[in-house]
């Protein structure tokens, strides 16, 4: 059966009304009391810029922001999942002092506040190990190379690869304390009766965990595992801190050459919007897509 739509609560009307109301308010404010003069039309261009040599558009300041908070936030979405996963295992260990460690390391993590958490990782973690695997010398050996075009495609610019790496690192350390627990919760979800049918079968504990345990978890942290990327994509503009190229790192930059403060800083709200808007409308699909196999 069709779910007939829901119409306008008159709630709903008045609360778009007082929206409306207070974003002229705001407006009148700005462009009146401050005397501020917009100048969206050169938006577009700190978005996209004709190329003169290329012969082609290419991304400018904002474009190229847009571009690299999405590389950073899908390695180290990867990254923090891959940690996350080994935390809530650890969690759930029946190993005290294994399981000790990893709420050590969830606590401090979730009770400080994140700008503390990305200068201590930046200083006293990810440029350590820039420095001890050389990953600047050799990002700058292929940025001087012939063809560094597939390098480029994954990495953008290769001369900022270690500004890149080091704030993939930072985030998903501090992305991980949050997916552990979202593990944690799943592991310890599954039914007791699970693990006792599998010890019956003559199962190892590992493979209990890798067979049983870890897809069935994985199954019912989808929801909140999504929302965690999602909000992984906002936490992103932390990073900015440690001069990562990112979104709010290009918007700095584009307030200071143009002064264009309202105009850089709404736009960079709406790309962000639109990155998670269009990830939540991705991930609750996704969701109902196993909801309605199962009623077919």
């Amino acid at each position: 059966m069709r779910q007939s739509r829901k119409k306008l609560h008159w709630l709903d009307i008045v609360l778009l009304v007082g929206l409306v109301l207070v974003a002229g308010i705001i407006w009148y404010r700005i462009e009146g009391t401050l005397n501020y003069k917009w100048r969206w039309d050169i938006i577009p261009n700190y978005i996209l810029r004709w190329h003169p040599e290329k012969e082609r558009w290419v991304a400018n300041l904002l474009l190229q922001g847009v571009i690299n908070t999405i590389r950073i936030s899908l390695y180290a979405s990867i990254l923090a999942l891959i940690f996350g996963t080994i935390l809530g295992i650890a969690r759930c260990s029946k190993n005290l002092a294994v399981r000790m460690l990893a709420r050590t390391y969830l606590e401090i993590l979730r009770n400080i506040p994140p700008v503390v958490v990305i200068f201590i990782f930046f200083f006293f973690l990810s440029e350590q190990v820039i420095t001890a695997f050389g990953i600047e010398d050799w990002s700058r050996a292929i940025a001087r190379s012939d063809d560094p075009a597939v390098w480029e495609f994954f990495f953008g610019d290769m001369r900022r690869f270690p500004s890149l790496i080091s704030g993939v690192i930072v985030l998903a350390l501090f992305e991980s304390a949050f997916v552990g627990e979202i593990v944690r919760a799943g592991i310890q979800s599954v039914d007791k009766g699970q693990h006792e049918a599998a010890q019956s079968i003559g199962m190892t504990k590992t493979d209990q965990l890798r067979f049983i345990v870890l897809p069935q978890a994985m199954k019912k942290v989808v929801p909140p595992m999504a929302n965690q990327f999602i909000s992984l994509i906002k936490d992103s503009s932390i990073i900015s801190l440690i001069s990562v190229q990112e979104l709010t790192f290009k918007t700095v930059e584009l307030v200071a050459s143009t002064r264009a403060i309202f105009e850089a800083w709404l736009t960079t709200a709406a790309f962000y919007f639109l990155i998670c808007f269009s990830l939540s409308v991705l991930f609750r699909r996704l969701e109902k897509k196993p909801d309605s196999a199962q009623t077919k």
